[in-house]
């Protein structure tokens, strides 16, 4: 029930242009902000409600608590039970999941757009949103699985060191720890903290929905309220502080005992807003972002065959998210992988792409565009991204014009002025050569 929603941040990095998606948008009574697209191919309505209320809003001592207030939500709400609300669901066919990351948290809902499927499966679906009661035997469950998880994460080479990279590279920063949290601050959260943390961020003014599928303008008005709108008005979250421009440069090697090396190496990359984003995200693809095919890819796996796995990827957040290095190699050759990753950006930074390179990542970049808009889920998911980051509602049909205009110059140029490798932080776990 409680499915992951994967790449909800990041798919609408992706996109280029569509004239065909007709963007719909309103306010709800309570301040809560709706894109909606209507859609009749299918007889299905997806739903999808955002809140600033992930982990960046934790407190200080209670790391973990946005990620526990979405995973309880539908474990008890308005008097019903945890069986109750998934029967009730189940009963219509209507599906339910939830996740929250650094930025957003989200709820989705799927169910059929039937009248006397969708109606009960949004009330049910408001009363979570609206009325979770945040029962403390599912508290205490729920506790102990996300120890149970922290603890297998230490067993995990990959896991450590993306544990590592984060609170070195935004030291400081909201999003300098993880979502789950650590034993010590999943322990000292209590019932109280959950309804406090709920009253606080669950607020129309701090809320957005999507809603894609086989409904009218009036019907998809009518369902916002109904989903959300009983929520207080409240506030929207305050900005986040910026991230510093430059961190402390740092090598660290977390002594592991793997079969395999893991390398993180980066710096604070972009905003969601960033005026350099699409030379930096079509550059990126060139570098480390398009598979196999990259440069990274084939400097060290096919050249070198030093690494089965390598990629880089800009996290573009509310405030500038990581740019990331990334790979996995055996032991005796970390260090020489990791200088040749090095090696190989600070080429990209000092000379750019190739006429080829370029064109190349253009194409695919906007030829792959049908795939990612190709079902509602896909839609509600960029909706979704656009409303919390108040995007432009014409981003998807200017996404293809501007990918097309990136020069190689202009790659150049923001790789020069942007990535920096005197500032980078470098993590290594593994064992100690």
């Amino acid at each position: 029930m409680k499915s992951v929603i994967a790449g909800i941040l990041l798919s609408s990095v992706s996109l280029s242009a569509s004239a065909a998606l007709a963007i719909q948008h309103w306010q709800t009574t309570n301040g809560a902000r709706v894109l909606f697209v209507e859609t009749h191919q299918i007889p299905m309505v997806k739903f999808e409600v955002g809140f600033d209320a992930a982990a960046a809003r934790d407190p200080a001592d209670k790391h973990g608590l946005a990620s526990l207030v979405n995973t309880l939500m539908d474990d008890g709400a308005a008097g019903m039970g945890e069986e109750a609300i998934a029967d009730s669901l189940a009963s219509v066919g209507a599906e339910y999941s939830g996740q929250s990351a650094r930025d957003m948290s989200v709820l989705q809902l799927q169910v059929l757009s039937e009248k006397d499927m969708m109606d009960p499966a949004v009330d049910v679906f408001s009363k979570i949103i609206v009325r979770p009661d945040f029962p403390s035997a599912a508290l205490e469950r729920e506790r102990q699985r996300a120890l149970v998880g922290l603890e297998q994460s230490k067993q995990s080479p990959r896991a450590v060191a993306k544990r590592i990279f984060y609170a070195r590279l935004f030291a400081g920063h909201p999003y300098g720890h993880m979502p789950e949290g650590d034993e010590d601050s999943v322990k000292r959260i209590t019932r109280a903290d959950l309804v406090a943390f709920h009253e606080r961020w669950y607020t129309g003014a701090n809320t957005v929905v999507a809603i894609v599928g086989d409904l009218r303008r009036s019907e998809a008005q009518d369902l916002a309220e109904r989903i959300v709108g009983s929520l207080p008005a409240g506030q929207a979250a305050p900005p986040l502080p910026p991230v510093p421009d430059h961190p402390k440069a740092m090598v660290v090697h977390e002594s592991f005992p793997s079969e395999q090396t893991h390398l993180l190496l980066g710096q604070p990359g972009l905003s969601r807003d960033d005026p350099d984003y699409f030379p930096l995200y079509v550059g990126n693809h060139i570098l480390g972002g398009n598979g196999l095919i990259s440069r990274l890819a084939q400097n060290i796996r096919e050249d070198q065959g030093l690494a089965y796995s390598v990629y880089s990827y800009f996290i573009p957040m509310h405030r500038r998210g990581p740019y990331i290095v990334g790979l996995q190699t055996r032991n005796a050759q970390a260090s020489r992988a990791q200088k040749l990753a090095l090696d190989t950006v600070r080429d990209f930074i000092d000379k750019g792409p190739t006429d080829a390179e370029l064109q190349a990542a253009k194409n695919n970049i906007t030829g792959g565009f049908p795939l990612r808009i190709d079902s509602n889920d896909k839609i509600a998911d960029n909706l979704m991204s656009m409303a919390f980051y108040d995007l432009p509602l014409d981003y998807l049909d200017t996404f293809s014009g501007k990918v097309a205009a990136v020069s190689a110059g202009q790659i150049r140029d923001a790789f020069q002025r942007r990535i920096d490798l005197r500032h980078w932080v470098q993590v290594r776990v593994g064992p100690v050569e």
